[in-house]
């Protein structure tokens, strides 16, 4: 398996790529989400999982036709706030493929990625996600993905933290890395730190994930 594939070799493209993500409803924390590429093509959907969801701690990444290619969930009981995805809808006794986890309890916040089909191959995301401003690096310190505020392009104005950029880095699984969204969300929820002047730097000490 070469590195940067870990769900679906369909979301590896060869040149950077910028994908919108929308929260697709404002009312509830964890709703879900629609993906678009640069031409408005819709690439991943998320289904609502909000105020009555089937598993508050599952949530499942379609395609566009609405096939199943992740199920990310959480590993109870858990004290690091482990996640884990599992390649389609998931079943009992199916091994996941990767793991999420906190770095530590306590100082620097920062999430590790372990990845069980490529072995060896491990991720750490940096930064502040309520602010929308992530870093996921691979093993090497290159960064492979960013989670950043959209611009809008014609009026130069930053837009609101239901829709962001999801960019990708050459030869990095797409899905992938709309799974360590979708955990990064689930993390967070929309308690975000509602302070635009707060350090935005992906290492600052004090960001929280």
């Amino acid at each position: 398996m070469k590195a940067g594939l870990v769900v679906d070799n369909e979301y590896i493209y060869g040149e950077e790529k910028h994908l919108t993500v929308l929260k697709t409803s404002l009312f509830f924390a964890n709703d879900g989400y629609t993906v678009y590429d640069c031409n408005g093509q819709l690439i991943f959907r998320v289904d609502s999982y909000g105020p009555d969801p089937r598993d508050k701690g599952e949530v499942v990444l379609m395609d566009a036709h609405g096939r199943c290619l992740l199920t990310v969930r959480k590993k109870r009981p858990s004290l690091h706030h482990r996640w884990e995805g599992y390649l389609g809808e998931r079943s009992e006794g199916q091994k996941p493929v990767f793991s999420v986890k906190r770095s530590s309890i306590i100082g620097r916040c920062a999430m590790t990625v372990e990845v069980f089909n490529n072995p060896g191959e491990e991720y750490l995301i940096e930064g502040n996600f309520g602010q929308r401003s992530c870093t996921i690096f691979n093993a090497g310190k290159e960064s492979v993905a960013e989670i950043k505020r959209k611009v809008d392009a014609s009026t130069n104005v930053v837009l609101g933290k239901d829709v962001f950029l999801l960019s990708l880095k050459p030869g990095f699984d797409g899905a992938f890395a709309m799974g360590l969204v979708l955990v990064l969300d689930q993390i967070n929820g929309d308690d975000y730190v509602e302070n635009d002047e707060a350090d935005m730097s992906p290492t600052a000490q004090d960001n929280v994930l």
